[in-house]
């Protein structure tokens, strides 16, 4: 036994509401129309977040990144980065740092923020890093999207 969805009234398990307040004995929606209308419900918001997304995203990038120069510094090295927006939109990126002498992506590779780049603009600036060593040598990067 369970209440009844409207008043409370006590009624077996199977039913959803007593027979005063379902006097023609309607059956309830199934269990299946109330999972597949959650389901839908979902599936809409998905597609909604990720044309939102392409929007709030589009035209940002793609950016190009050199390293303009790597000097010591008593933390590490100093690498100053020069990025470039090639897209319609203002934004940053993330730029990884490598030492092109290893092989492969190692766990040395540094990951920068870079400042927001506008539109067609070019921006320089430091980071300083630990994980590259002390000694002044040539290095890579990389600036995705």
């Amino acid at each position: 036994m369970h209440g009844c969805v409207r008043c409370g009234a006590r009624i077996p398990i199977d039913e959803g509401m007593c027979e005063r307040c379902n006097p023609l004995g309607l059956a309830g929606p199934a269990a299946s129309q109330a999972h597949a209308t959650v389901f839908a419900g979902i599936g809409i918001a998905v597609v909604l977040m990720a044309i939102a997304a392409h929007f709030l995203v589009s035209g940002i990038g793609p950016f190009n990144g050199t390293v303009a120069d790597v000097a010591t510094d008593p933390a590490g090295l100093r690498i100053t980065i020069s990025v470039t927006n090639s897209g319609t939109r203002a934004g940053s990126t993330r730029c990884r740092i490598d030492d092109p002498a290893l092989p492969g992506i190692g766990p040395n590779a540094v990951f920068v923020q870079s400042p927001v780049v506008e539109p067609g603009a070019t921006v320089r600036f430091d980071a300083v890093v630990a994980s590259l060593g002390t000694q002044s040598k040539p290095l890579t990067t990389d600036c995705g999207a």
